[in-house]
């Protein structure tokens, strides 16, 4: 009997200074939609108060805490380490995606060189994130949209609108490049498509940072595009841009009226 697909093997990475525990079950479930999260791995000083949180949570999802004690001050002795880990689990072969979860800029070379090798990069890290670590990753999350105190997941009202970290104006010229890009003779395109290229060409591309669960919430809400819902294969949805409307010209009285009506 054939065995079902497994789901990607995943090594999750976790800077416990450079993130917070309040995303940890986020975190885990939006890396359940990526795939399988094999290894979980933790990394910081676990006899410091500042990872007291962090410590609280560990065995909820079995992440497996690599002690990393603050000889120095001013030395990361959990950043190498975490490198380190990285390398090896990297070329044992055995993993299929890598997500960082930090938002550190000095990963942005880990996360480069793992691409390099031909292995996904998931980056999960706050609005804050220097450009230079997110654009190394296939796609960066940010944590703002992972956070239990950001929307409880027992209020489904509070759970359908995620809170807004950008206003939905700023996703509008990103939709329009990539429609632009996209070959069309009417101007029709499929949003699953536009989907695609929007993570190709925006890492942290999300519609939740716009206060929106799925793309086609975002669509709507910018105003810019006609939306068109297809009856026929599965219900697909194509967009397009909204055509400009030109100004209309103001209606001239006519002369006499101008001219009776000077003083």
């Amino acid at each position: 009997m054939a065995s079902e697909p497994r789901s990607p093997r995943l090594a999750v990475l976790i800077d416990a200074d450079n993130a917070s525990a309040k995303i940890v079950d986020g975190l885990f479930e939006e890396i359940a939609k990526i795939g399988e999260a094999s290894v979980r791995r933790i990394y910081g000083d676990f006899s410091s108060p500042r990872s007291k949180p962090w410590a609280d949570t560990l065995a909820r999802h079995a992440i497996v805490p690599q002690q990393q004690f603050a000889y120095t001050t001013g030395k990361n002795a959990s950043d190498i380490t975490l490198v380190i880990d990285a390398m090896d689990l990297l070329h044992s072969g055995r993993f299929d995606g890598f997500c960082l979860v930090s938002s550190d800029s000095d990963f942005t070379r880990l996360a480069a060189r793992i691409r390099e090798q031909g292995i996904d990069v998931f980056g999960f890290g706050e609005q804050k994130t220097p450009e230079s670590f997110r654009q190394a990753c296939r796609r960066f999350i940010y944590t703002e949209n992972l956070r239990s105190d950001a929307a409880s997941s027992k209020d489904a009202d509070s759970a359908a609108v995620p809170k807004s970290l950008l206003p939905v104006s700023a996703a509008t010229p990103m939709i329009k490049k990539v429609i632009t890009q996209m070959e069309s003779e009417d101007g029709w395109v499929a949003l699953g498509e536009v989907g695609k290229q929007l993570s190709n060409l925006v890492s942290d591309f999300d519609p939740r940072t716009y206060g929106c669960r799925k793309l086609s919430d975002l669509v709507r809400k910018t105003g810019g595009f006609e939306i068109e819902e297809q009856s026929k294969g599965g219900g697909s949805v194509r967009i397009r841009v909204k055509a400009a409307t030109a100004p209309q010209p103001r209606a001239r009285a006519p002369r006499g009226h101008r001219e009776a009506a000077k003083p």
